[in-house]
This record gives structure tokens, C-alpha cells and sequence, in this order.
């Protein structure tokens, strides 16, 4: 699988993304590119909180990340939607964030099921506050 001309995508990343998205496996996974190809950098256990999927993006390089992000609504009801979170630090180096922003779209695509997508430069961006907002929690 392809997500852009130069970057493949490892089997892996949609296999655990299914897992996660499905089986609750994970609270959150995070996937680099490394060798010309997105692969898994973590995978959050199911009971990982929010703080341990921020923990989990690396202060001066660019990843990409999904968080099952659950919450219970003024009704009482239990909600959740899968969030997209492109990391893009200001401090990491822009041939990186070069290659990330292009083959963003197509591994994106590749996890079917996404609900909401979110764009950080830093940890003010990726706050739970902003995660509540996009998700409509």
C-alpha cells in the first residue's frame, strides 16, 4: 500500500488501526515513516489515559497518531470518535514535516473510519481541550 509516491505503508499500521477501531486493542497508536514506508512507532493500552497518548508524541518530530477518544455526554450516554492527530512540531526539521504533510491524505485514507482529524505544531494544539472541541464532547 502506497500513501503517497515515495512513502509505503506497512501492513501493520492498518491491521492495528482495524484492532483498535473494532476490538478496543488500543487507546491510541502512533505511527512514523521511517524507510520510505508508515510504520507503527506506539501502541497505548486500552486503559492508557489521554496524558500518556500526549506523553507518546516526541517533542522535535513530526508522527502521526489515532485516538479512540470516549466521553459521556450530557444525556449520560456514552460517546466516542476516532480522531487523526497530525503532529508537525515548529522544532522538528521541514524536510520531515515536508514528507509527513505530503503523504498525509493517502494514509489517512487507508484507516477507514476516521471521524475527525486534528493539525498540532505543539502541545497547546493537542490539549484534551481542543480534542473535547473537535470531537464535540
Amino acid at each position: 500500500m502506497q500513501a503517497s509516491a515515495g512513502t509505503g505503508i506497512d501492513d501493520s499500521c492498518v491491521a492495528k488501526y482495524v484492532a483498535l477501531k473494532s476490538k478496543r486493542a488500543a487507546k491510541f497508536l502512533t505511527f512514523k515513516i521511517e524507510a520510505d514506508q508508515v510504520v507503527v512507532d506506539t501502541e497505548g493500552a486500552p486503559a492508557a489515559t489521554y496524558d500518556d497518548f500526549v506523553a507518546a508524541l516526541p517533542e522535535n518530530d513530526c508522527r502521526y497518531a489515532v485516538y479512540d477518544h470516549e466521553w459521556t455526554a450530557d444525556d449520560g450516554c456514552k460517546k466516542n470518535k476516532i480522531a487523526f492527530m497530525s503532529w508537525s512540531p515548529d522544532t522538528s526539521k521541514i524536510r520531515t514535516k515536508m514528507v509527513y504533510a505530503s503523504s498525509k491524505d493517502s494514509f489517512k485514507r487507508a484507516l477507514d473510519g476516521i471521524q475527525v482529524e486534528i493539525q498540532a505544531t505543539d502541545y497547546s494544539e493537542a490539549d484534551l481541550s481542543v480534542m473535547n472541541s473537535k470531537c464535540g464532547a
